[in-house]
């Protein structure tokens, strides 16, 4: 084991900056890496597949490595030692057709048996069968209920199947994959800059976060630098996109409490956020602004005093709506002990963002695994050990105002030159690796260079791979009237998640 262990041997400067050295192992060592995995002597921080086989990346530490096993058929199953690792084998099956050996869970994942081919990235063959078996659940007076995929409001496409006793929950089983746009295919042969635009519209929620990862990633294949003026930039669009999710989230979840007011004033917190960065950088969500070798859009004059005025008017509203939260008994009665996700859990199945961090484990990528400018900036990580739904509310709050402080940070010290760089021409077979903290947690951005500066492989891996189990955990022993709630509190992508 202590072997494998040696091959976590990539560190955070190296990572970013130089191709990605990759690991050939047999099939022995990497069901030893599993091994390792179940044991908790390093995280899974990502597995999928390419042409040349299955790929799964490892931390220890602030240290990675990447293992891959070359097969054209089966690979020894890591889910069977590491449940974090089932949902992604089964979407490798899906999508590659390669057979995870002892998988305890071979039923199909982001594959309905709508696309008319099975396992389209692999060797295609027939369409898949388009039933799906749920976990069969029994006890007395055990009832069901299911709901969606079509929601009665305007939000991503999931199918939830409850089990309950009465109104007690006894298990939820999320069906997901409605919102497959296939990534993975689009991103194949794609040039580098149609593959930033892909990237950036994987979940739109997230479009710096994802568009940032596969900028560090292309350019840690290719060994190019990035202006420093560009790094500050893209960190302060990556700030106010945190900013307006994170309001966005704190008067949603209060509203599946029943509480409208604080999503009234929070939507107005958000609203400000979102036209700012539209007058800042030209978008609201600020897509395609970030690029391979910089970013599309320079700040000016202009923005720059949209920004720091959205910054101050933040800071004199929103502590009233702190206040508010914190002085409502009956808010607080339907957040307090709801929705409680085990920090053993949130540990084994490395959760990231404000859902680990409600949950005692304290990760963050900017900090964790420092990439520029944020090596050089000050802010805290906040975290807590209760986490229920009032602690990933308090974990928000919190990390506003840290935003804001990073924000002022990025403004005064913003550098002056050129906002983007030429690229260099890559060399196919290269391999780059990228990691960005997005509002959920770490966005994980995995490229390989082809010929003509073009990709010949990607997979982009959304925190929510990792999230998405616990919200079933955590539902666990909750009333069904308080899903809503549960499941707004973690707000999980589906369309990053899908691909």
């Amino acid at each position: 084991m202590n072997d494998i262990l040696d091959k976590i041997d990539t560190d955070t400067a190296a990572f970013r900056t130089h191709a990605l050295p990759d690991h050939i192992v047999t099939p022995g060592e990497w069901e030893t890496a599993a091994l390792a995995l179940g044991k908790g002597a390093a995280e899974l921080t990502a597995l999928w597949a390419s042409r040349r086989g299955v790929h799964m990346l490892l931390r220890a530490g602030g240290n990675l490595g990447l293992l891959t096993l070359e097969t054209e058929d089966s690979f020894p199953s890591v889910g069977r030692h590491h449940a974090p690792a089932q949902r992604m084998e089964r979407a490798i099956r899906d999508l590659h057709g390669l057979i995870p050996e002892g998988a305890p869970d071979t039923r199909p994942w982001l594959d309905h048996g709508r696309w008319g081919v099975s396992h389209p990235l692999g060797r295609p063959g027939p369409a898949t069968e388009a039933r799906y078996p749920f976990l069969p659940a029994e006890g007395e007076s055990l009832h069901q209920v299911a709901v969606g995929p079509v929601h009665a409001g305007i939000i991503e496409p999931g199918h939830f199947r409850f089990t309950a006793q009465g109104e007690t929950l006894v298990r939820l089983e999320a069906r997901l994959g409605y919102a497959h746009k296939g990534i993975g295919a689009l991103m194949r042969g794609a040039s580098l800059t149609r593959g930033a635009a892909i990237a950036g519209r994987t979940s739109g929620d997230s479009t710096v976060a994802y568009a940032w990862a596969y900028a560090q990633a292309v350019e840690a294949a290719l060994g190019a630098r990035v202006p420093e003026r560009a790094l500050w930039l893209r960190a302060l669009m990556a700030e106010l996109e945190r900013l307006a999710n994170h309001l966005g989230d704190i008067g949603a979840t209060c509203n599946d409490a029943g509480f409208a007011m604080m999503l009234a004033h929070c939507g107005v917190l958000r609203e400000r956020v979102l036209r700012a960065a539209d007058a800042a950088f030209g978008h609201r969500l600020m897509r395609d602004c970030v690029l391979p070798g910089g970013v599309s859009r320079d700040l000016d004059a202009a923005g720059h005093a949209a920004i720091a005025e959205l910054v101050r008017e933040i800071r004199a509203r929103f502590p009233a709506l702190v206040a508010l939260y914190d002085t409502s008994p009956s808010l607080l009665d339907r957040t307090v002990g709801t929705g409680w996700l085990d920090p053993a859990l949130a540990a084994r199945f490395a959760a990231g963002g404000f859902v680990g961090r409600a949950s005692r484990r304290a990760f963050d990528t900017r900090r964790d695994l420092a990439y520029a400018p944020y090596d050089r900036l000050r802010f805290e990580v906040p975290c807590r050990e209760d986490g229920d739904v009032n602690a990933r509310i308090l974990i928000r709050i919190a990390e506003v105002g840290q935003t804001l402080d990073l924000i002022d940070q990025l403004l005064v010290n913003l550098p002056g030159g050129e906002a983007s760089a030429p690229m260099p021409e890559g060399t196919p077979g290269h391999m780059g690796l990228g990691l960005v903290e997005g509002f959920r947690g770490d966005v994980l951005a995995w490229v390989e260079i082809g010929p003509g500066g073009t990709l010949a492989a990607s997979h982009l891996r959304d925190p929510s791979w990792f999230q998405w189990p616990l919200v079933e955990a955590a539902i666990e022993g909750n009333i069904i009237a308080d899903f809503p709630l549960c499941n707004k509190s973690f707000n999980c992508s589906y369309s990053g998640h899908d691909l």
